[in-house]
């Protein structure tokens, strides 16, 4: 595949719809051609401590941003209706979803991923697991903030140009 955009959220709580940060990077002829990142007030708004100490994005991080609502839109503009992928994106996907449910929008139908990519194409034992970490330092992709949401899309943006 030479022409996706990648995509990495992060949620606030454990709600789905919780999105405090998307990432995402935009692939074209098999290249990095853009990158897209925006902080999102949650919905439902508010922190649980264990997200915050995964990526470390707190209440006073996101109490200016802009709702789903319009970030959304202007991710959809951006991406010029390329198809998504994520690293898991069962999670990315279902968050995604929840959230456009909150605020009446259509959801994209489907993302390819990259881990079930890896799953079926580097056999068992080779890779210590097959998370985005993992898969990074297996293929030598650099990846400096996991779980900054861009960084995470980029790290997927470059798995998903070997894997994919």
């Amino acid at each position: 595949m030479n022409d996706f955009v990648a995509i990495d959220v992060e949620t606030a709580n454990n709600e789905a719809s919780s999105i405090c940060s998307i990432g995402a990077v935009k692939v074209c002829g098999g290249s990095i051609a853009d990158t897209f990142y925006s902080l999102v007030r949650p919905e439902p708004e508010y922190y649980h401590w264990a997200c915050v100490r995964v990526h470390g994005i707190t209440e006073a991080d996101t109490a200016s941003a802009p709702c789903f609502d319009s970030v959304f839109r202007q991710l959809e503009a951006w991406a010029g209706g390329l198809p998504y992928v994520a690293h898991n994106a069962q999670f990315d996907h279902n968050c995604i979803r929840s959230a456009c449910r909150v605020y009446r929008l259509e959801a994209p139908d489907a993302f390819y991923c990259t881990l079930k990519a890896a799953r079926a194409k580097i056999p068992a034992g080779m890779c210590k697991s097959k998370s985005l970490d993992s898969l990074c330092d297996f293929f030598g992709i650099r990846l400096d903030h996991h779980h900054n949401a861009l960084d995470d899309a980029l790290a997927c943006a470059k798995l998903a140009i070997i894997l994919l």
